[in-house]
């Protein structure tokens, strides 16, 4: 077991018993619509599962007898991978970049964009870049991110105060 010492993880194996792998007889049975058929030898359950089109698929194994329902595997497999990769959100960080010097208009379509994003569930990190000279006037660059703070406050909320970073001056915007 050399590979277990390394990190390496086997995959993660499904242990739902289908169709013939079912070995204990009787089995009890639930119909496609969620009816109820009883105590049943499973041959007979699997011959019903066949005759619907459907597979016979061991819902609770450690019941006695275990619990069997007629349905189709492939999709119960589908919205059993679909519900453990739905809990896991995929929140990205989007940036939108201004300069002290940036016209209103282009501060407005940037704005604009960076609602989008948060409606979307994205974060928005809101950089204003100094170049040259401008480093002797932040003030004018902490207008512009208190103006798109401001802005952006009915979609989001602050995470990260502006924060001077050198040429640059940083905050974090997060969903509501």
């Amino acid at each position: 077991m050399a590979l277990a010492r390394r990190g390496f993880q086997l995959p993660e194996r499904d242990t739902t018993r289908v169709n013939g792998q079912i070995r204990i007889s009787p089995v009890r049975v639930i119909g496609p619509e969620g009816d109820q058929y009883g105590i049943i030898p499973t041959e007979e359950a699997l011959t019903r599962a066949r005759d619907a089109g459907l597979d016979l698929v061991e819902v609770a194994p450690n019941e006695r007898p275990p619990v069997c329902r007629i349905m189709d595997y492939g999709k119960f497999k589908y919205d059993k991978n679909k519900k453990k990769n739905q809990g896991s959100s995929h929140t990205k960080t989007k940036e939108i970049r201004l300069r002290p010097k940036t016209g209103q208009a282009d501060i407005d379509t940037k704005v604009k964009r960076a609602e989008k994003f948060l409606e979307h569930k994205d974060k928005v990190q809101v950089s204003v870049l100094f170049r040259g000279r401008e480093m002797a006037h932040i003030e004018e660059g902490r207008k512009v991110m208190e103006s798109v703070i401001a802005t952006l406050s009915a979609v989001g909320k602050v995470e990260t105060a502006p924060q001077q970073h050198g040429r640059r001056m940083i905050a974090m915007i997060a969903p509501r």
